[in-house]
């Protein structure tokens, strides 16, 4: 029996249901969500023409151009897509903009080779409101609490070892510092990524209707991705859990994690040319706080990276980069947190290593006060 169209947004993101998007190329490029395969009834240019045909002519007229551009060829092109898609996912919908003429155009070409396939009523723009709505819920009726502490301290592991959590880095593809961009992709586009932030508090909100939600302490952008405003004001006035962690710690997960770990990441994807882009990550993000390290601190700290990547590239070593992420971090990063910390030690409702801020969260989220 055929699924009937839809409405019911929330189950579709409830339960990532995959989604075929039938807008142009450069509609999906400006927005889309994290279920959607991008399957195009029209190409740009084929869209821009029956744009400009609608509107001198009207909608007859629109129709009539595009059943003339829609050739043997390129119908059976996109029937092809079409069935890919829907063989891979027969549980998915199809949509267009507004869920009206290509989404109907689409059905209706499928429909004459046999196949039903449903689609989403009111299309992208409904559920984009639908998502926008719904961020500003979470941010109303889940309570916050906020992850903090020193640079390196570990609050993105933390993280991952409860479940109550979501993680806004992650989402955004960036770790939220100067040297917080990912080998393996670009950040999502603003809309894209208040789709996901939003898709992804919904989730949480239906699997723990009752508990709070620890979220990473962040400033209003990360990357060039912008938190939503009803998110970051509730996020600067929720209670505080602070990680202490030491400063040999500390040196040791920031090497981890940006130097160990990442340097395999860029010989796997940049092959001859790994040296050259990984020796960029670190000596061109730490150009870019030169002014604010100041001449000196900076001199010190380049030359220091500049031996430590010759250690790196010869022997696979990462140990001589400790002294630079020292000086870093005691000499920039520290002083920036302390005087931040400073505007939100009333909130502070706990502190301590991790494993008793593990207790902590784990015990007091599960269950808190809408």
């Amino acid at each position: 029996m055929m699924k009937q169209d839809t409405l019911d947004y929330q189950k579709l993101f409830l339960e990532n249901i995959p989604l075929m998007d039938v807008r142009a190329p450069v509609e999906f490029l400006k927005g889309a969500f994290p279920c959607s395969q991008n399957t195009p009834l029209l190409d740009n240019k084929q869209r821009e023409m029956i744009g400009t045909h609608y509107k001198q002519q009207g909608q007859d007229a629109a129709i009539a151009l595009g059943l003339k551009l829609a050739t043997p060829e390129i119908r059976e092109q996109r029937l092809s897509q079409w069935r890919r898609f829907i063989e891979a996912h027969p549980e998915g919908y199809l949509y267009c903009f507004r869920g009206g003429l290509r989404s109907r155009t689409t059905q209706a070409w499928l429909k004459e080779q046999g196949i039903d396939y449903p689609l989403i009523q009111g299309g992208y723009k409904a559920m984009r409101t639908f998502l926008l709505q719904q961020l500003e819920v979470s941010a109303a009726q889940t309570p916050f609490v906020i992850l903090s502490g020193l640079t390196g301290s570990g609050k993105t592991r933390l993280l991952y070892k409860t479940q109550y959590q979501v993680d806004l880095e992650g989402l955004s593809n960036h770790r939220g510092s100067a040297f917080g961009g990912e080998v393996n992709g670009l950040q999502p586009m603003q809309i894209d990524w208040e789709n996901k932030l939003s898709i992804a508090c919904l989730q949480y909100r239906h699997r723990f209707p009752q508990a709070g939600l620890l979220l990473e302490d962040e400033g209003k952008q990360i990357g060039r991705n912008v938190m939503p405003l009803c998110f970051y004001e509730k996020m600067k006035q929720a209670p505080v859990v602070l990680l202490e962690c030491d400063l040999d710690a500390r040196v040791g997960i920031i090497r981890e994690d940006y130097i160990a770990s990442s340097w395999p990441l860029y010989q796997q994807k940049y092959a001859a040319e790994a040296r050259q882009k990984f020796s960029s990550f670190v000596l061109d993000n730490l150009l870019k706080i030169k002014k604010r390290l100041g001449g000196v601190l900076y001199t010190k700290i380049d030359a220091s990276f500049r031996l430590a990547l010759e250690k790196l590239f010869a022997t696979g070593q990462s140990d001589l980069f400790d002294e630079g992420i020292a000086l870093l971090l005691e000499k920039y990063y520290d002083p920036m947190y302390r005087y931040q910390l400073e505007k939100k030690v009333s909130r502070v409702t706990f502190k301590g290593p991790e494993a008793d801020v593990l207790a902590w969260v784990n015990e007091h989220l599960k269950d808190m006060d809408h």
